[in-house]
């Protein structure tokens, strides 16, 4: 009697990754054979590179039918490219690292086992951060957008390597939407969730892709495409900065009266003119964000496109 085993599905963005994708795949498949229990399959997503990484992909592909390569017409984000390989998850759990060797695929039945005890996602937590200034703020900020904006529990950390049930996928490919946040989508369906706890390793070449404007842009979906937050967040500063400058305008119309000597000052009303003026720029800045991307959803812009593809059928 044949036994059919569950499936592993691995999501991997892959960008400027030629010189480690090979390694990271082939550390995979080592690992969950080794392990014995789990079927797999493994979606690598070429976000744009510039570089051979299709090129190593497309050879990964014709050695072994369960690696399948979606090649994107160009760079949309980490996020997005995530959000293409979902689409093509054929497996029982979901399986999301990098392509750079920091998530070590070693450790993943640290992830899977704990899911088995009754999670429906299960991440990793970091004992140590050894990644650059840029990438530890970035991090900081996510968690702390997530926790206020999108009730992320407080005490879980989403990164890049995480394991989720399959049911999850089914629920957050509906989002056909441009600018995807993952993590936000996933915190629509379920907040049953797990860390483990584990050692990053060093990336195997080269250094990470993202950078502030990467990194902004990120944070901007998170604001703008999961919680109404920020706007109310902005018209309780309007009514408080209305308030104060009534209050401060009566201040001064009382201490005319009283004191008609005091010369109105010209630096002072610059000051308070220049400050006031630069918060409602940032503010009509933020809602016009806001304006700029539901005009861009309603127009339908694409979340991904696949400019072609391997060992994957792209018209299902």
């Amino acid at each position: 009697m044949r036994i059919i085993l569950e499936k592993l599905s691995f999501v991997i963005p892959c960008y400027y990754s030629e010189k480690t994708i090979a390694n990271v795949v082939g550390r995979i498949i080592k690992t969950v054979k080794n392990d014995g229990r789990y079927d797999y399959e493994i979606i690598c997503v070429n976000d744009g590179s510039k570089d051979g990484s299709y090129a190593v992909l497309k050879v990964l592909v014709q050695e072994n039918k369960k690696i399948k390569a979606l090649n994107l017409s160009r760079n949309y984000g980490q996020h997005a490219a995530l959000m293409a390989g979902f689409h093509f998850v054929t497996g029982d759990i979901v399986v999301c690292l990098d392509d750079d060797g920091e998530t070590s695929p070693e450790y993943m039945f640290r992830l899977i086992d704990k899911l088995q005890e009754g999670y429906d996602l299960v991440s990793a937590k970091y004992r140590e951060d050894n990644r650059n200034f840029i990438r530890n703020l970035g991090s900081k900020v996510s968690f702390a957008m997530s926790r206020t904006l999108i009730h992320q529990p407080k005490d879980i950390e989403l990164n890049s390597y995480y394991v989720f049930r399959r049911y999850i996928r089914d629920e957050i490919i509906k989002y056909d939407n441009p600018y995807p946040f993952v993590h936000g989508l996933i915190l629509r369906v379920t907040r049953n969730m797990a860390n483990v706890e584990l050692p990053r390793d060093q990336r195997i070449d080269g250094k990470s892709g993202y950078n502030f404007r990467k990194l902004f842009s990120l944070w901007m979906n998170g604001f703008t495409a999961f919680s109404e937050k920020p706007l109310r967040i902005v018209s309780m500063v309007g009514m408080l900065f209305s308030v104060t400058g009534f209050i401060f305008l009566v201040i001064i119309i009382l201490r005319k009266i009283f004191n008609p000597a005091i010369a109105i000052g010209y630096t002072s009303t610059m000051a308070v003119l220049v400050f006031i003026g630069g918060v409602l720029m940032i503010f009509l800045g933020l809602i016009g964000e806001y304006i700029a991307r539901i005009y861009i959803s309603i127009n339908k812009a694409p979340q991904f496109v696949v400019r072609d593809a391997c060992n994957i059928d792209t018209t299902e």
